[in-house]
């Protein structure tokens, strides 16, 4: 599974901030085709995206284009330039304002088509569906059983909080009068329970006021405590925040991989269920949370400090 504790937006139309784009730590850099590019702009950042990802060096990156959604009419020409220019470069599209699943069913047949077309593996590159709107968080469950290139669901807020008419103009932000709890709680454990029911990634959305680090670290703590796998930056300044958040501590990651290897252990050279790791009992619900710790300390590129040694008989 792909490491997406931070994925930076980077406007198609400027070569400039896609070429230090490749510089940046983020695990995924998405080109945007869609809402940072003027209309009038779409073909020439096209054909910038396409040379990028062809010329560009996104080592240790997920590359990934945002195409413009399917109530346009630039969504059908992004998907095949950007593919037939350079599939083979490329991991994921990702869609946004997807309403039900017939949308993301459209796009795994027409990235099909194109794969076969021009010899590339079909199936090969992926899909990240964007709900941003009432509709598409009540036809979640369906999203997200939509295709078997679907990787991963991705909160769009902006678009969201318009759609409910939320009394907010700060994107990301808990609107003024809401005082008691999150307002956002329970947009994110939905979009995180479908996610986790079909093997998906779940993806926050970005927090807005790019120069407040302090509250962007705030704002992802949140969605990282309950378990998403990390969030959309909008600015340089907030990348090393977002890959820190998202990512366990050393303590936590060493943890786990005791876990793992005293369970193991435990399991085929003793066999017995359970074990003792210290003064902690661990049995196979503690293996299935370490695992989950420990591939994400894995997938940081965490190194282990700790070493497991088998107890004496």
């Amino acid at each position: 599974m792909r490491s997406r504790r931070t994925t930076l937006a980077v406007p198609g139309s400027n070569p400039r901030f896609i070429e230090k784009a490749q510089g940046l730590p983020a695990d995924e850099i998405f080109l945007d085709l869609e809402d940072a590019v003027a209309p009038s702009a779409k073909a020439d950042a096209r054909r910038n995206v396409v040379a990028a990802l062809n010329e560009g060096d996104w080592t240790g990156k997920v590359r990934v284009v945002r195409i413009n959604d399917l109530d346009t009419p630039f969504a059908y020409r992004d998907v095949i330039e950007v593919v037939e220019g350079a599939g083979a470069n490329l991991d994921c599209l990702m869609l946004p304002k997807v309403q039900d699943a017939s949308h993301v069913q459209w796009l795994d047949r027409l990235l099909t088509q194109i794969e076969r077309a021009v010899g590339l593996p079909a199936g090969r590159i992926g899909v990240e569906a964007q709900i941003e709107d009432a509709r598409g968080m009540t036809n979640i469950d369906a999203i997200a059983a939509s295709s078997p290139r679907l990787e991963t669901l991705v909160f769009g807020p902006g678009d969201f909080m318009a759609s409910i008419n939320m009394k907010t103009l700060v994107v990301g932000e808990q609107p003024p009068g809401y005082t008691e709890g999150d307002a956002y709680h329970y947009i994110l454990m939905r979009i995180l329970l479908a996610a986790r029911a079909h093997d998906l990634q779940a993806v926050d959305g970005p927090y807005f006021n790019v120069r407040d680090v302090d509250a962007f670290r705030r704002v992802a703590q949140r969605s990282a405590a309950l378990g998403f796998d990390g969030k959309w930056v909008l600015h340089p300044s907030q990348v090393d925040a977002g890959n820190e958040v998202f990512s366990p501590s050393q303590d936590d990651y060493d943890h786990a991989e005791l876990i793992l290897d005293a369970y193991e252990h435990a399991t085929s050279v003793e066999g017995r269920g359970a074990a003792m790791l210290g003064d902690e009992m661990i049995d196979e619900a503690s293996r299935k949370m370490a695992l989950v710790i420990a591939a994400k300390g894995r997938a940081a590129g965490l190194p282990r400090t700790r070493s497991f040694e088998p107890p004496e008989s």
